[in-house]
């Protein structure tokens, strides 16, 4: 009977040919972990997923009031303009969405009753107070943001 420590582990051994076996699979294991070349390649996820279709104009004066409404709301509690926070960039809203009367209405009722499962596990708190003529000036700023526009 043979006694070894491996990594800090006790293991009996019967016989000298089980601790052969014994050393080389954990010398194996040691050189897996500590091999630089093995890395994770996860296939990236399309986290924008762009619906195509053709943009229609947004007036300036009606993007603008959309501005100042997000100002005053909470919005940025969630949503930063450029970059991704607890819910999506408004630029990769904008970058998914046409502009559109259908995708404008959508996000509108969006924004007022919430939801989630659309940009991943982030839920979106509904905003009742919010009218519906408001919420669509909102999604026309956050649309007006396309950088195709």
């Amino acid at each position: 009977m043979t006694v070894c420590y491996i990594s800090g582990i006790c293991v009996t051994v019967k016989t000298p040919r089980f601790f052969a076996l014994g050393l080389f699979l954990a010398s194996f294991c040691l050189v897996a972990c500590n091999n630089p070349e093995v890395k994770n390649h996860r296939k990236g996820i399309d986290y924008i997923r762009a619906i195509p279709g053709k943009n229609d104009t947004i007036p300036v004066a009606i993007s603008q009031k959309g501005e100042v409404l997000i100002a005053y709301s909470d919005c940025y509690t969630c949503h930063k303009e450029d970059k991704k926070s607890m819910g999506p960039a408004f630029k990769d809203i904008a970058k998914r969405y046409p502009v559109q009367r259908v995708y404008i209405d959508m996000l509108a009722q969006k924004i007022i009753s919430g939801g989630s499962g659309i940009w991943g596990h982030a839920i979106m708190s509904a905003h009742p107070k919010v009218s519906n003529e408001d919420a669509k000036i909102m999604v026309n700023y956050i649309l007006s943001l396309k950088e195709e526009l």
